[in-house]
């Protein structure tokens, strides 16, 4: 099934991603202000609109609410890509990579719902695309060539087996390397962060972060 993938921001992150994915077949939807830019980058994407992010009517208009990602790669403009991650948010979208510009920057656009901050200077677009390409409702961050972290959801067979029993590393060839859990009081709050041991009971709403080859967490996350 091909990916639907929204971007906003046509700078050089965005172009370059934009790029990356077409080449990948990705179904690319591009949102930009810049005319000039969006008539340049038309014939990689799917759809390509002249229009404002920060208007959430314009975005759900465009179809991105529909996208199974949308990454905000807009530049120096904070506020604005502020508006776009939360607006992208509030139409659904199940992940949202936001590109920041500085450490603040990246904590202001988790705190407003971003699952996924990217520093551009440390994540290039061409591996992003990769990343996007190859993992089904994951986070994926490639270390080395092939070899990733990543955020899972909890595949179904696994709901309330405890580590050992799942035998995840010989079933699916990955490491859990910790598990994001809500809380119990208040399902608001930030996860908790948990380094699991073997009797370590996994909850359908955990979310596992994982190590192994793409192929694997990719694999593991389908299960």
């Amino acid at each position: 099934m091909t990916k639907r993938i929204g971007i906003i921001g046509s700078g050089r992150f965005g172009e370059a991603l934009v790029q990356a994915l077409a080449a990948q077949g990705a179904e690319v939807l591009l949102m930009d202000t810049d005319r000039r830019k969006i008539q340049e980058l038309s014939e990689y994407v799917t759809k390509a609109i002249e229009g404002d992010a920060t208007n959430i009517h314009a975005l759900e208009e465009a179809g991105f609410g529909l996208c199974d990602t949308v990454v905000v790669a807009i530049g120096e403009n904070i506020e604005g890509s502020v508006m776009a991650t939360v607006n992208c948010k509030d139409l659904g979208v199940r992940t949202v990579v936001a590109k920041a510009a500085t450490e603040v920057h990246g904590r202001v656009l988790r705190r407003v719902g971003a699952d996924v901050v990217i520093f551009p200077n440390r994540d290039r677009a061409v591996r992003l695309a990769r990343s996007l390409m190859t993992v089904s409702q994951a986070d994926l961050f490639e270390i080395a060539d092939g070899l990733c972290a990543a955020e899972v959801s909890v595949p179904e067979a696994l709901v309330d087996q405890s580590l050992a029993e799942a035998n995840i590393r010989s079933e699916y060839d990955i490491t859990v390397l910790a598990i994001r859990r809500l809380d119990d009081v208040d399902p608001a709050a930030p996860r908790h962060l948990i380094i699991p041991k073997g009797d370590t009971v996994i909850r359908r709403d955990d979310r596992l972060l994982v190590f192994g080859t793409a192929e694997k967490i990719d694999d593991f996350s389908q299960a």
